[in-house]
């Protein structure tokens, strides 16, 4: 699976961006797509989570109430809808694929495959 992560960009505080992650393969619908992202001089920090077949989303604590994560099948696609942004969601947004136990769905190291990461930079 490869996987091409954008949307990303510049934005005041309060606005919003929508985050697409495109993935090749036919296997796409069997995958846990995740959206992760990572501050500078820090590991990859969990966002929010798709299994398999168009399960429930999971969302970060920090995320949950502004954040939405939704997946196409149809299309290989899988996407962040981001409102309501606060300077503290700058960061770089990595897309995520893999087969992780329930257990392991926040960990970036459960996931086999990585999108090249978007910028998102939230202004005061």
């Amino acid at each position: 699976v490869q996987l091409q992560a954008y949307g990303g960009g510049w934005v005041q505080s309060g606005g919003s961006l929508r985050l697409s992650c495109a993935a090749s393969g036919r296997t796409f619908s069997s995958y846990t797509m995740a959206w992760f992202r990572q501050f500078p001089g820090k590991e990859r920090e969990f966002v929010a989570a798709m299994k398999a077949y168009n399960s429930n989303p999971i969302h970060a604590n920090s995320v949950k109430g502004r954040f939405t994560m939704s997946r196409d099948n149809a299309k290989n696609m899988a996407y962040l809808q981001m409102d309501s942004l606060k300077p503290e969601d700058t960061a770089v947004y990595f897309c995520g694929a893999g087969r992780p136990i329930t257990s392991m769905i926040s960990s970036p190291t459960a996931y086999n495959y990585w999108g090249q990461g978007t910028q998102v930079t939230v202004s005061s």
